[in-house]
């Protein structure tokens, strides 16, 4: 039986996706489930994952230069 021949893999879902986007920010991941995942995940719903992970980690880092910047202020 060659490759082909099965029916398609399941797709993930958003929490599944995000959950391998994550793994990839932080830069440690398997081989063989980072082969799983490039089966299952919508090339799609990765740039949206992506996306939405960049700017909360963005988001982050200015709410907290923010808090540093108020608590020097009050220092």
């Amino acid at each position: 039986m060659s490759g082909g021949d099965g029916p398609p893999p399941h797709r993930a879902g958003f929490w599944a996706t995000l959950r391998a986007v994550l793994w990839s920010f932080a830069g440690i991941r398997k081989g063989r489930a980072w082969h799983e995942d490039a089966a299952r995940l919508d090339p799609r719903a990765v740039v949206v994952a992506g996306v939405l992970a960049g700017l909360a980690f963005v988001l982050g880092l200015v709410a907290i230069v923010q808090w540093v910047l108020a608590r020097a202020g009050a220092a």
